[in-house]
């Protein structure tokens, strides 16, 4: 990923530090099973290894548990069952992005952190309009990346206020 010792997450800060000129935006990609998407680097905090969470009763079931980072209470969401797709049989191998959304520290259990992807705005195509796993207000447009295609995710409409106010109260 980067030069050096860096860490992934300082890796993300100095790229988004270096490089948000020119209409040109920048993204994490990342898998869950085949498929490729991308969240803004923006709202990146960190990237870190799967350690298990404390569950919480009568949370939505991809809501994993809370997890202690440094102080800051972070409910876990499994992103593989927020779409639909099962829950995820977390290992070692998966990895979480701590995200801030709407002023919310949260994780993003994914199976594997892939890249940093620069693309200018011109390059971001409309989602279109068909049926899909994925409900249609969670994507905000799809990029091309070495002929495959990334589906970039909208964290603000993927974690609408009545999940956050749910993932609040976990946390709380």
């Amino acid at each position: 990923m980067g030069a050096g010792t860096e860490s992934p997450a300082q890796y993300v800060k100095t790229v988004a530090a270096g490089a948000a000129t020119g209409g040109a935006r920048q993204f994490v990609s990342f898998r869950i099973g085949e498929e490729e998407y991308a969240i803004d680097i923006m709202a990146v905090r960190e990237i870190k290894g799967w350690t298990e969470t404390t569950a919480l009763p009568n949370q939505p079931e991809f809501i994993l548990g809370i997890l202690n980072l440094r102080g800051t209470i972070v409910p876990i969401f499994d992103l593989r069952c927020r779409f639909g797709m099962g829950l995820t049989d977390a290992s070692k191998t998966h990895v979480v992005i701590i995200v801030s959304v709407l002023d919310r520290m949260m994780g993003l259990l994914v199976d594997a952190v892939s890249d940093i992807l620069t693309v200018s705005s011109n390059e971001i195509r409309p989602v279109p309009d068909m049926d899909r796993t994925v409900s249609a207000e969670f994507l905000s447009g799809i990029i091309t990346v070495n002929d495959s295609m990334v589906v970039l995710l909208s964290l603000e409409n993927l974690f609408s206020r009545g999940t956050l106010a749910a993932a609040g109260a976990a946390a709380a």
